[in-house]
């Protein structure tokens, strides 16, 4: 197997020579100058629900206690954020969005320096109970109606979408009756998929849209490729590895990498976990069906899914088109009472977060460091592509490292 570090280097950091020049264009030879990271270009991140209630000043006592903490782990590890948007919850009651509160957040998350993205905005699951009585023409029209109004009021906000949500078993899914099934049956697959993407387009052409399944048969490469064919803009291609069943390994990965490399498209890891715990049964299809009322996380399953996590996220690393991981979720028990968090139920952090950390802020970050110019300026260094701040005698310039390779910046103080 090739080296996953020195592929992981080349594709996301850069050599760097950067000159340190006075406001009058001379060169500062000789200057202490401190150069420090303080953001990365590849997003990291999980789901932020959590967040909304604290956000909206709606906790107290330990669950305020609780969240403060989720917060700060969360803040030290991650640069981005994915916020429910979950139709049968987000409008339970026709006419009446949960706007205010989910916006709320996700300004506050700007306000952290971290994006946002909303999940989802069209999906068969968790959909509004109350669009069942409409005709399917009547559903789809107020889809594409809910789809402006949410990419239009969290414009500046939220601006990257799940447009559409597990597109390849919609038409036939058959678990119970529900409004998005019933218009994909009879729209056809990739119909829908160019309605939803044209109707978030027209709220917020600068939006980053996304497609997303957690099927990675050829079955969805093949509906992809079927979309960009019809003309249908998809940004970025999400995929899900939920891996309640045991860790894909490396080859199963680049396996399914390599089938959606040939659209030349960005690559997002939208939904990605592995348990700490028993392993899901194998004959289980739907994740779903198998609930339990207690699933415990284990010492040793914590050491595995530490090990497998690193794995996991330097082989995505390590491929050029990916540009996202999403950790789902954050906290053991949030998910099918699943023990796939990065934190345990009493909020102390994994082995996995442990190890993420190293990489995120220690293998793959630049600490600051103090460095002495040379007679032209310039100091020599590596470091991952990201944000940056250079300090000299109580001067601070930032800039950014946006391509691997070799940089060559001019900064004046």
């Amino acid at each position: 197997m090739y080296n996953l570090d020195q592929s992981i280097k080349k594709i996301r950091a850069a050599d760097v020579k950067l000159t340190v020049k006075s406001q009058d264009g001379t060169p500062i030879s000789g200057g202490e100058v401190e150069i420090a990271q303080t953001n990365h270009k590849f997003q990291l991140g999980s789901m932020g629900r959590f967040m909304i209630p604290y956000v909206n000043n709606e906790l107290t006592g330990e669950a305020k206690e609780r969240a403060e903490e989720i917060k700060s782990r969360y803040l030290d590890l991650f640069n981005f954020v994915t916020l429910p948007f979950y139709w049968g919850r987000f409008e339970p009651v026709e006419g009446q969005p949960d706007t205010e509160r989910v916006l709320n957040t996700a300004k506050w998350f700007k306000d952290q320096g971290i994006p946002s993205k909303g999940h989802p905005l069209c999906w068969h699951t968790v959909c509004a109970d109350w669009l069942m009585d409409y005709s399917n023409e009547e559903i789809m029209r107020i889809q594409l109606e809910r789809i402006k109004r949410e990419v239009t009021d969290f414009k500046g906000y939220v601006d990257v979408w799940d447009v559409i949500n597990e597109v390849v078993i919609m038409p036939n899914f058959d678990k119970y009756d529900n409004a998005v099934t019933r218009i994909c049956k009879e729209y056809g697959r990739i119909e829908t998929v160019r309605r939803v993407f044209e109707a978030a387009r027209e709220a917020n052409p600068n939006a980053i849209l996304l497609i997303n399944d957690f099927d990675t048969s050829p079955a969805y490469d093949i509906l992809v490729e079927g979309c960009l064919e019809a003309g249908i803009d998809i940004d970025v291609i999400g995929i899900q590895s939920h891996m309640h069943q045991g860790y894909w390994g490396v080859e199963k990965t680049e396996r399914i990498l390599a089938r959606f490399e040939r659209f030349n498209r960005p690559i997002h890891f939208t939904e990605t976990n592995l348990v700490s715990g028993e392993l899901m049964p194998k004959h289980i299809v739907d994740l779903n069906d198998w609930q339990v009322d207690d699933w415990p996380t284990t010492e040793e399953g914590e050491a595995r899914q530490a090990e497998e996590a690193v794995l996991h996220y330097k082989t995505l690393l390590a491929h050029p088109l990916v540009e996202a991981i999403t950790w789902w979720d954050f906290v053991d028990g949030q998910w099918l009472n699943a023990p796939s968090g990065l934190l345990r139920k009493d909020l102390t952090p994994k082995p996995a977060y442990q190890e993420l950390y190293k990489l995120v802020k220690g293998e793959w970050w630049l600490e600051p460091t103090t460095f002495r110019t040379a007679e032209d300026g310039s100091v020599s260094f590596n470091g991952f592509l990201g944000e940056y701040e250079l300090r000299y005698q109580g001067k601070t310039v930032k800039f950014n490292l946006a391509e691997s390779g070799e940089a060559v910046i001019e900064v004046v103080v």
